[in-house]
């Protein structure tokens, strides 16, 4: 693989060449350095930091003061790595006007690269403006977790004629108005190949199976870091909630115990003549 940077020109590139783009979430700065270490060519910060970091039941209530918050602290981490930094809800759904103002406030705070905004022909006004102001656009497409009201839950999107047909449209939108990318979230195997075929953009999958031309996967889901629900689309790569756990025992026993900190390789020493000065 090249040692040139990945930018926008680089998902044309990747696409071009059959290349898979892996993306995976960051919400802090520790997270952020150990991603770009491994070598993953892009960084999400998702609004997904509200369920994951701030326990929230859903990514609503996320403001663009906590994007932009958690987006500086992984830029400072990964500073060789694309970013992508989520526009939370209500934060480009007002007008054009709004949503641009927001976007070039996180594209300006945070150092990231592109923002990502989720929805179709109904926000392309705001999309086109972003992107004639300079500011990288990815696309989000599918189960639209914004709008999990809406949707009555989160389902996989795009399973009958009319629902399917809507999605292929959207992104078509997406792909001319000058997207780089598009997620598409729980959209059927079958038909995220279709879309993917039908758009210049790169597709990024996320249980939209691998005919996408990049997956993207939430950091915490795929380390294991809870023993919680996992999505039927996620594979765990570690089980990191269990080594944690048995690391946080472990230390909980030895300062019990006192054998932790071990005398001479955990503490540091002070001359005896310095102690009887003391009184």
């Amino acid at each position: 693989m090249s040692n040139q940077p990945f930018t926008v020109a680089t998902f044309k590139e990747r696409k071009a060449a059959k290349v898979p783009v892996t993306m995976l979430t960051a919400y802090d700065y520790s997270m952020a350095q150990l991603v770009e270490e491994a070598g993953i060519d892009t960084i999400l910060v998702g609004d997904s930091l509200g369920n994951v970091m701030l326990g929230y039941g859903s990514t609503l209530p996320v403001t663009v003061d906590d994007m932009i918050h958690h987006g500086k602290a992984v830029v400072r981490g990964a500073k060789n790595t694309f970013v992508v930094v989520d526009m939370p809800f209500m934060s480009y759904q007002v007008s054009a006007e709004k949503a641009v103002e927001n976007a070039g406030r996180i594209l300006k705070e945070t150092g990231c690269q592109a923002v990502k905004l989720e929805g179709g022909v109904e926000i392309l006004p705001g999309i086109e403006k972003m992107i004639a102001a300079g500011i990288p656009v990815v696309g989000h497409l599918g189960l639209t977790p914004q709008s999990v009201n809406q949707l009555g839950g989160y389902k996989v999107q795009g399973k009958d004629a009319a629902t399917a047909q809507k999605l292929i449209d959207d992104a078509k939108a997406l792909d001319k108005a000058g997207c780089c990318a598009i997620v598409l979230e729980c959209v059927p195997a079958r038909l995220a190949e279709k879309v993917t075929a039908a758009v210049g953009a790169v597709t990024i999958g996320i249980g939209a199976g691998s005919g996408c031309d990049g997956q993207v996967l939430v950091v915490n889901d795929m380390l294991g870091f809870s023993n919680g629900f996992c999505p039927k689309f996620v594979k765990r790569f570690a089980n990191l909630h269990d080594e944690m756990i048995k690391a946080m025992k472990a230390y909980k026993d030895e300062v019990a115990a006192r054998t932790f900190p071990e005398e001479g390789t955990h503490t540091f020493k002070i001359a005896d003549e310095t102690l009887e000065k003391l009184y």
